[in-house]
C-alpha cells in the first residue's frame, strides 16, 4: 500500500481487508506492506510475489492530478510495473490505484458514494486465483 495521500489509501486498505475476510480470508494470511508510494509500489509487488507463500498482491494507491504532467507520469509507470510483475510471476497483481482528477473524486471512490475500490481490487484478486 502507498503511503502517499494516507487518508485515501488507508480506506482503500480497509475496504480490500475488509472483503477478503468477507470471502474467508484468513487474518493470519493477509499480510500488509507499505511503500512511500505509488511509483514504489511494482518493487513492492515484486517482492512480495516472488515470495512462495504469497498468493496474491493487491496494490493500493491514489494519485491526484496536479498542474504539471508528472500526474501522467507516475501513473503510466505505475499501471505498468504492476502489470509486468503479474505477467512475471504468474500470481495475480492486482491495480487498486485510484488515478483522479481531484481529492473528491478519491474519496468518492475510497469509501464514498462511488463504493471502494480496496474492495474491488480484493474481489478482483479472488476471482483470478
Amino acid at each position: 500500500m502507498a503511503e502517499w495521500n494516507e487518508e485515501i489509501t488507508e480506506a482503500l486498505y480497509q475496504g480490500a481487508w475488509n472483503a477478503l475476510i468477507e470471502m474467508g480470508a484468513s487474518k493470519r494470511n493477509i499480510s500488509r506492506v507499505n511503500v512511500p508510494g505509488s511509483f514504489e509500489l511494482p518493487l513492492g509487488a515484486q517482492r512480495l510475489a516472488e515470495q512462495k507463500k504469497v498468493d496474491a498482491v493487491i496494490c493500493l494507491g491514489c494519485v491526484i492530478q496536479g498542474d504539471t504532467p508528472h500526474f501522467d507520469y507516475i501513473c503510466q509507470a505505475t499501471s505498468y510495473g504492476i502489470m509486468k510483475v503479474g505477467l512475471k510471476t504468474g500470481k495475480p497483481v492486482v491495480f487498486g490505484v485510484l488515478t483522479t482528477l481531484n481529492t473528491q473524486q478519491a474519496l468518492d471512490r475510497a469509501g464514498g458514494k462511488l463504493g471502494n475500490k480496496g474492495e474491488e481490487a480484493a474481489v478482483t484478486a479472488v476471482a483470478m486465483l
